[in-house]
């Protein structure tokens, strides 16, 4: 008698597969980030070393450099495998030994290398951490979960200076280092107790299947469905799965996954090859850039015109900070339901009016209010953009989640990696720095609308527009003719060859 062998169901399954427990780690990458910027250099005049404020930014700039060259491989490495849990486990077990370096070490160039450790680590929580949460999320509410993601940023930034700065008066240099460590350590028991998708599949829980149902995203959704490559007569998605309501029982077998797996070279042919998916990785770019290049000319432009210390220069960047609390999850809400081309599009055309208002330098209350609703709407693109990617690689049989949303990190790392200097030099050498800082925003942000309205989204803006005028003209053009045809009907049945 042969017997069936039936899996032991782990504790927890479904909280412990749920999508909501996946959406975690931006926050913690983001906090560790930022809670030791203010007193690296507090730590390197300790040290004996001179230039501090170039040392520091040398560290930034480490930072940027070890999350840029980590990510394609990272990509590659999730993907093929199709491995998400292991590697953010070891991601987070290296951030955790770069700020143990930190704290400990007495020269510069281990310092360095220590920052390099933490940008790779980090390229894992972004490029493997979103990927994740695409394999679980329903796709009817995916931007919903990104944006929440999203959020991670604003958080980390918001929470992490101050945060840092009160430890160090209250314990000394390792204080931050030991807070981040503790919080990177119970961010790492919550991936050890994270259940990806297919390992619930043969227990009878697919956390994709349970999803709201879309309200105006639905007719898309099933065109990315149909327009798939997979041949009819291969194992079914998982999304078709969970659209047929086919929800596996405690007994079935796992649901198969599809194994289509591209090479590297085919990948990036195909990316390069879509319109779509290019114009999404070069918006990306542009917010990375625009919204770091202030960091550096900020603080000095509020010195320069109205005398602000330092203590109320922080206060101005909480009011940059607290707005994209709420945009980036509204953003990624409104992409479930209205399409990420009007999101994008809204958050670009309406963020330039307060571009060109931060050009006026006679009041500072109106200056506040200015930064922060142009930081609303500025960082409300991101949860938009991430959303595209998922549907990019949705829509491209053999590109992963890991696949784009490593070009995104890699984009986005070289955006901000390359704003501070940008900001910073024009704000050095140009007469009118901060004018031109603000003019440059303008600029990208008008290529980048240009570019929203004519390849985001299964239908794009453009289109839609060019379809309904050549409809309308087509439509008065019928109207036309068949009124002319009734007043020759007309005529000829009087007997009037002269009517029309």
């Amino acid at each position: 008698m042969q017997a069936t062998q039936v899996l032991k169901k782990p504790w927890g399954l479904k909280w412990r597969s749920s999508v909501w427990f996946v959406t975690l780690g931006v926050t913690t990458d983001l906090l560790v980030y930022s809670i030791i910027i203010p007193v690296l250099p507090f730590q390197l005049e300790h040290l004996g070393y001179k230039g501090i404020s170039g040392l520091v930014g040398w560290l930034l700039f480490a930072y940027s450099a070890g999350l840029v060259i980590s990510t394609l491989p990272i990509a590659i490495f999730s993907e093929h495998y199709n491995a998400r849990k292991y590697p953010l486990l070891f991601g987070q077990f290296f951030l955790a030994a770069s700020q143990v370096m930190l704290m400990e070490v007495p020269t510069y160039w281990l310092m360095v290398i220590a920052r390099v450790i933490q940008g790779i680590s980090s390229s894992v929580v972004w490029v493997v951490g979103l990927a994740l949460l695409c394999d679980t999320a329903p796709e009817a509410t995916v931007g919903k979960q990104l944006g929440l993601a999203m959020t991670g940023l604003s958080i980390g930034f918001l929470v992490g200076p101050p945060v840092g700065g009160a430890l160090y008066n209250a314990f000394g240099f390792r204080g931050p280092f030991i807070f981040s460590i503790i919080v990177t350590a119970v961010d790492f028991v919550g991936r050890l107790l994270v259940i990806e998708r297919k390992d619930a599949w043969p227990h009878g829980i697919d956390p994709a299947a349970v999803s709201e149902k879309p309200q105006a995203h639905t007719e898309a959704i099933n065109e990315d469905v149909k327009d798939s490559k997979i041949p009819d007569n291969s194992s079914p998605s998982p999304f078709q799965e969970a659209v047929a309501a086919v929800t596996p029982t405690e007994h079935s077998e796992p649901v198969p996954v599809p194994e289509t797996r591209l090479p590297l070279l085919k990948v990036v042919t195909t990316l390069l090859r879509s319109p779509r998916a290019m114009v999404t990785i070069l918006i990306t770019l542009i917010q990375g850039l625009v919204y770091s290049a202030t960091e550096p000319s900020l603080p000095l432009h509020l010195q320069d015109v109205w005398h602000l210390a330092a203590s109320k220069v922080g206060l101005i960047y909480m009011a940059i900070v607290i707005p994209s609390l709420i945009s980036s999850p509204l953003a990624g809400w409104w992409s479930d339901r209205g399409g990420t081309e009007w999101v994008m599009m809204a958050c670009f055309i309406l963020s330039i009016p307060w571009w060109i208002v931060l050009i006026v330098q006679k009041s500072l209350a109106l200056f506040i209010v200015a930064i922060a609703i142009q930081s609303f709407f500025t960082s409300g693109i991101l949860s938009p953009v991430t959303a595209e990617l998922a549907a990019v690689s949705r829509a491209h049989v053999g590109v992963g989640y890991a696949h784009v949303y490593g070009a995104f990190n890699l984009c986005y790392g070289i955006g901000s990696g390359l704003g501070p200097v940008v900001g910073g030099q024009i704000y050095d050498h140009v007469k009118r720095g901060w004018l031109a800082i603000c003019l440059l925003a303008v600029g990208l942000f008008l290529l980048g609308s240009a570019l929203t309205i004519s390849f985001t989204g299964d239908r794009p803006l453009l289109s839609r527009i060019v379809t309904r005028y050549r409809e309308g003209r087509l439509f008065k053009f019928r109207h036309r003719l068949a009124n002319t045809m009734g007043c020759q009907v007309s005529a000829s049945r009087t007997g009037n060859p002269n009517s029309t």
